[in-house]
């Protein structure tokens, strides 16, 4: 249930920490691009990255709604500096569903694509995403529910679903597809001519 309330504009100045918020936002995006980078650079698996068609759907769609998620959460972080809607149970709440729950998932899901067997990170991977949904559904149904505004709550929506769909992409290239290990059998194949 979603309110349309009055907003209150926010008077307090932007600090230090808030930065540290929005680059805590930013950081998948940025620590995935440079991850891709230095892959390309160090391991020979990863040479399908020099041509842009040999790119898997999956990186894809994980690019386009990773943008949309980043997009979502520049826009809550804009929205929160000009209107007070957060208080500091809710900030707490969405640290830890970061701290605990996206970074640790962002660790093992990058280790998945690197190894030649990424199912062994299969479970690890499957708890990490089960804690973080927990983490998330209670802060929307404790916080988001009932303080937000519409366009607030379209913003978490961007947010929550376009790092959900980045997420099912990379999973589906890491344990569909076999993650680095078909990529990189695919381009061997590719240029032997078999």
């Amino acid at each position: 249930m979603t309110l349309e309330k009055p907003l209150v504009r926010n008077r307090k100045l932007i600090t230090l920490k808030d930065f540290a918020t929005l680059g805590s936002m930013a950081a998948p995006a940025l620590f995935f691009g440079a991850g891709l980078i230095l892959a390309y650079l160090r391991d020979n698996r990863f040479g399908w990255l020099a041509h842009l068609s040999r790119y898997p759907w999956e990186l894809w769609v994980l690019v386009a709604s990773g943008t949309v998620a980043t997009a979502g959460g520049l826009g809550d972080w804009i929205f929160h500096r000009v209107f007070v809607t957060v208080g500091p149970r809710e900030h707490r709440s969405h640290l830890l569903a970061l701290a605990s729950g996206g970074v640790p998932l962002f660790v093992l899901m990058a280790a998945a694509s690197v190894i030649d067997r990424p199912a062994v990170l299969l479970v690890p991977i499957l708890v990490v995403v089960l804690y973080t949904a927990v983490l998330i559904c209670f802060d929307e149904f404790v916080f988001h529910r009932v303080r937000c505004t519409r366009f607030e709550t379209l913003l978490h929506r961007l947010l929550v679903f376009g790092n959900g769909v980045a997420w099912l992409a990379w999973m589906n290239w890491c344990f569909v597809r076999g993650g680095i290990g078909a990529g990189a059998s695919k381009l061997l194949l590719a240029t032997t001519g078999g």
